[in-house]
Formats: structure tokens, C-alpha cells, sequence
């Protein structure tokens, strides 16, 4: 079992940053990717972005890339998504979730592949 809690949103200007943050209560943490997803009103969830095990390998939705940073950090338990250049569009409530095994990034972009979410944390992006 995964809990994961986020935290970090909040209400922003366009073109503001937010840094989001994904902590875990598993001892296995370090064995599990960790995705980001959005889900904006009457709109389905989507992928934002995935670091695998290690940090070391990540994947970016087109949408957010070049804007947002995926950090990770085992030892604290702890993943992070750095949103810079933030747009309206950005709006969503955010929610971080944990896949059971290992995979590669790039092919793990759909809920369905994640067996543990968090409460979600909502992301407001206005003038």
C-alpha cells in the first residue's frame, strides 16, 4: 500500500510559478514510478508528466514541456513538479500517483497504469 499526499497549489498569475509537492508513506517508495495527472471541469484526466524509480528517467506531456520539472527525491519520499510559465489552460486540480512496477516513462501515460492516488491538490491560473 501507497499513500501519497500533494501539496503546493494554489492560486497564480499567468506566466507565475508553482511548485507542487507528492510525499509518500511506503517504505517501497524508491521502487515506484510516480506520475502526475490534471483533471480541469467536465474534462477527463490527463497526463502531465512520470519519473521512474530513480529520477533519473522522466517524461513530459507536450503540453508542459519545457515549463514543468519533475525532481525526485527516495530518501525523503518526496517527488516534486516545478510549473513555471504558468497558463490559464494549467487549471486543474493535480493529483500524483504510484505505479506498482517499473516501466519505461515515455509509455506510462494513462491512469489506468497506476494502482495508488493522492487527494489532489487544485492549481488555479488567473489574472
Amino acid at each position: 500500500q501507497v499513500q501519497l499526499v500533494e501539496s503546493g497549489g494554489g492560486l497564480v498569475q499567468p506566466g507565475g510559478s508553482l511548485r507542487l509537492s507528492c510525499v509518500a508513506s511506503s517504505s517501497t517508495f524508491s521502487r515506484h514510478p510516480i506520475g502526475w495527472f490534471r483533471q480541469a471541469p467536465g474534462k477527463e484526466r490527463e497526463f502531465v508528466a512520470v519519473s521512474d524509480w530513480s529520477g533519473g528517467g522522466k517524461y513530459y506531456a507536450s503540453s508542459v514541456e519545457g515549463r514543468f520539472t519533475l525532481s525526485r527525491d527516495n530518501a525523503k519520499k518526496t517527488v516534486w513538479l516545478q510549473m513555471n510559465n504558468l497558463r490559464p489552460d494549467d487549471t486543474a486540480i493535480y493529483y500524483c500517483a504510484a505505479r506498482l512496477n517499473r516501466g519505461i516513462p515515455a509509455i506510462l501515460r494513462t491512469a489506468s497504469q497506476y494502482s495508488f492516488w493522492g487527494q489532489g491538490t487544485q492549481v488555479t491560473v488567473s489574472s
